[in-house]
């Protein structure tokens, strides 16, 4: 079974057999989506009622109600269509129709925050379904019922037979057509345009990527997952809600307007349109990859859309969806005159997209049998010099405990005395007893934190979008100080000889002394800093978005060499043998000498690297967006193995042992045997996994977008 989480896909491997299926159920703050696709056949039920309930096992604890089960003397349960982070989403049917066979979704709200009130989650469910309520439109799933029993609250709304574009996507594994895009984005146009018109007030999705877009079997576009839409307020600022890598700049800064709509939809055109995932490049980044750059087929016309609807400052943005939807419509009717006239008469056309294969089975009481999709994109395809046979696939490990932070954990975790620090983008950094995963404190900044903490004698340290960087006391997670950058703080801090070198969206690099925080100098490059720094021979390195990997003087900041590659360098370095080695977005790991800054060598892939490298034994280890990680020798740069995940790997490995581990956006963990890539096992978590393992006493500690801390068995 599919389930969707955030719109990343979930693949829930139950009794070591993966079911084909898809479900969009978004794990927003509210919930889960409001539209779902089920691909199941009705003979194949009480099969699948087993593996539901091992699904049910991983679920924080959480019953999930049994098949069968009756709500309102009305609606018959029938399974699961996915979980999210505060609710279940059942198919059921509606038994007050007899004598046909109508299902519905049924959307069970749970809370399992440790430290959040019922009354906001409640409130915030009410918000979803007085949203909803409201409105009456072909491409917005209805909504027939809200009721509260046994102490949950229930909204039931319009089953979505149907596939979200991500998946369609995925399954292709190529981009969209020109023409297929072109129609769904016109329609998708429509739907925004009633919702930005909306009386008394505009409604802002706030959340438009492919995940929340599904196709019915009739080829209308659906808009699904409401949970995060909120009626437009122009004077009133909110914390940043939606998905990185398509929401829009102000959107991240709290001011919700249509206009970022229209940001989220050229983002999702873009990612349709080229393959190209916007989650996994740097936000704000589209200029330097228009469309035709990745993909040449498309025609000058659409990438112009696209880009215009893409433009940092929304004042240069389209001014409404409806000027978008025109432009559309005439680039279409250069292409196909007859179905431009149809969609701009407000007619959906009957479209047999390439993407959505005819369903393989006969019709059950009028409704026509799923596909399965392809297993072309399993992970776990190994290549040893080139030629390795797959590993098998299923082989797991113990997960120890995990513990559930309110957002997701893009931060990577840090071991000092005896907690485990992580930061999630819920705005916190918590404090985990290491062995058992208990709750210890949790202290709070001004926004989400991406970066990874470090702990320094009495001292927690870390990054926030806030623009600060903080010092917490570890022992209670008192504020010790805090140090104001100009801009978001994405680079994880480093400590060297008792000071902290941290970089910032503003385009510096800090020294600070860690126990005061106070500045000792800083350093102005010329883009945003996202890489930490390293140490060697009295120098700090580290890369900037601009280009280059600097090498400044530890103690005053004056600038030894700088080295420039061909793109922004996110990645952090690590120094060995006389070399200082790092990846670059112009797809290249770079070892470049650390006295005179001339490259030994680089080693091209065939995507952005922003993994971190690291070196043991000889080897250089490190993953890219390809999807592969790979394993070079030191002196050389030549390949030793590399090994295909399902995803890309911006993950930075970790080697303990002779295992190499790390995750990957496939939202698995891997261990891999580090002398020849063969497969030692793979974790599922419930979300793409940026986050880099730290490894220590036979424990795995790793975080996942699906809000997660994890403590696996080596």
């Amino acid at each position: 079974m599919l389930i969707k989480r955030m719109g990343i896909n979930e693949t829930a491997n139950v009794g070591g057999k993966r079911e084909g299926g898809t479900a969009d159920i978004a794990a927003a703050e509210v919930g889960v989506g409001l539209g779902a696709a089920a691909h199941i056949e009705p003979s194949e039920h009480i099969g699948h009622t087993s593996q539901l309930d091992a699904m049910r096992n991983t679920v924080s604890g959480i019953p999930t109600l049994p098949r069968g089960s009756m709500l309102l003397d009305r609606y018959e349960v029938e399974q699961v269509l996915g979980v999210g982070g505060m609710s279940i989403v059942y198919r059921a049917r509606d038994l007050r129709f007899e004598q046909v066979l109508r299902y519905c979704a049924v959307k069970e709200m749970f809370d399992t925050a440790p430290d959040s009130t019922t009354g906001q989650r409640i409130g915030n469910f009410e918000r979803e379904a007085s949203i909803l309520a409201t409105l009456s439109h072909t491409s917005i799933p209805k909504i027939y019922d809200y009721f509260s029993q046994d102490g949950r609250i229930y909204l039931v709304m319009e089953y979505i037979d149907g596939k979200d574009l991500e998946t369609i996507l995925e399954n292709r594994q190529q981009p969209m057509p020109e023409d297929d895009v072109l129609r769904w984005s016109i329609q998708i146009c429509e739907v925004l345009s009633y919702l930005h018109k909306h009386q008394p007030q505009p409604i802002v999705f706030r959340d438009m990527k492919p995940s929340n877009v599904m196709i019915d079997t009739s080829s209308r576009v659906m808009l699904v997952d409401f949970g995060i839409a909120k009626v437009f307020q122009s004077d009133k600022k909110g914390t940043m809600i939606g998905t990185e890598g398509y929401s829009p700049p102000e959107q991240y800064r709290g001011v919700s307007e249509p206009r970022g709509d229209i940001y989220a939809l050229g983002a999702t055109m873009h990612h349709l349109l080229t393959g190209s995932d916007p989650r996994g490049e740097t936000p704000f980044t589209f200029h330097e990859r228009p469309p035709r750059r990745l993909n040449p087929r498309i025609s000058p016309a659409t990438e112009a859309i696209v880009m215009r609807a893409l433009e940092y400052d929304m004042s240069r943005r389209w001014a409404s969806v409806d000027e978008v939807r025109q432009a559309l419509l005439s680039v279409l009717a250069q292409r196909s005159p007859t179905e431009a006239a149809a969609l701009g008469a407000g007619v959906q056309p009957m479209i047999s997209s390439p993407a959505m294969p005819p369903a393989n089975g006969a019709a059950v009481n009028g409704a026509v049998a799923p596909w399965s999709p392809s297993r072309e994109a399993q992970p776990g395809t190994a290549a040893m010099d080139l030629s390795v046979a797959s590993p098998l696939i299923g082989e797991t490990t113990t997960m120890l405990w995990s513990f559930n932070s309110e957002d997701e954990i893009r931060s990577s975790p840090c071991l000092h005395k005896g907690l485990v620090f992580i930061g999630s983008y819920d705005s916190n950094l918590y404090a985990l007893n290491a062995k058992s995963g208990d709750f210890v404190w949790k202290a709070a900044t001004e926004n989400g934190i991406a970066s990874s903490p470090i702990g320094w004698e009495n001292l927690v340290f870390v990054g926030s979008e806030d623009f600060g960087v903080y010092a917490f006391d570890v022992v209670r997670g008192r504020q010790a100080w805090v140090f104001r950058t100009g801009q978001p703080v994405r680079s994880s801090p480093r400590i060297n000889n008792g000071l902290l070198y941290i970089g910032s969206d503003d385009q510096h690099i800090y020294c600070l002394e860690a126990k005061s925080g106070r500045l000792v100098w800083k350093y102005r490059c010329w883009m945003n800093v996202r890489s930490s720094a390293a140490f060697a021979k009295g120098n700090a390195y580290i890369g900037s978005g601009d280009g280059h990997m600097y090498a400044l003087d530890a103690g005053n900041g004056a600038l030894r060499w700088k080295f420039r590659a061909g793109g922004p360098v996110m990645s952090t370095p690590t120094i060995a043998d006389g070399l200082v080695i790092f990846g670059s977005m112009d797809n290249n790991l770079y070892a470049v000498d650390l006295d005179s800054s001339w490259a030994a060598w680089k080693f091209r892939t065939d995507h952005y690297i922003t993994s971190s490298p690291t070196v043991s034994a000889g080897r250089v280890y490190f993953g890219s967006v390809d999807g592969y990680l790979y394993c070079l020798d030191l002196k050389s740069g030549r390949l030793v193995w590399k090994y295909k995940t399902g995803g890309q790997v911006t993950s930075s490995p970790r080697i303990f042992e002779g295992g190499v581990y790390f995750g990957s956006v496939d939202e698995y963990v891997y261990c891999l045997n580090a002398a020849n890539g063969s497969l030692r096992w793979q974790f599922k978590t419930f979300g793409p996994v940026p986050s880099t393992p730290w490894i220590a006493d036979g424990i795995v500690y790793i975080g996942s977008t699906d809000n997660k801390l994890y403590a696996l068995a080596v």
